[in-house]
């Protein structure tokens, strides 16, 4: 069996696209044929504040599949589950979520599922 993917290596120090919005950044590398973005939410970020104008939807609709790598972030699902992600947590968000930094040190994630269309800019 013949496989198409092909070795390579990519760094964020250098991401192949940068999304600015209030309070974070979306940092984004194509690899492997796919997007993967390093999130980073400074303390105070919180979505329904600072994403939900770019997104223009009620609730964050990206799903995500996410390694928290560093920072606490609240989480409320639309339909009221809440919790709080922590270091070395994964989690995997349907759509319908609001997200917020919890404490004063920036949260950081690694996104491989809802990294392509986050805080773009419609």
């Amino acid at each position: 069996m013949q496989s198409d993917q092909r070795t390579e290596h990519k760094t964020f120090a250098n991401p192949d696209e940068v999304r600015d919005f209030p309070k974070g950044k979306a940092e984004i590398l194509e690899v492997g044929g796919a997007q993967v973005g390093r999130l980073i939410f400074q303390p105070g970020w919180r979505w329904s504040v600072d994403v939900q104008p770019l997104a223009k939807t009620s609730s964050c609709e990206a799903p995500h599949f996410q390694y928290h790598v560093s920072g606490k972030l609240g989480i409320r699902m639309d339909d009221g589950t809440e919790f709080v992600a922590c270091p070395g947590d994964i989690t995997s968000l349907p759509k319908g979520h609001d997200a917020w930094v919890i404490g004063a040190e920036p949260a950081v994630v690694v996104d491989w599922f809802g990294a392509t269309d986050y805080a773009k800019k419609s």
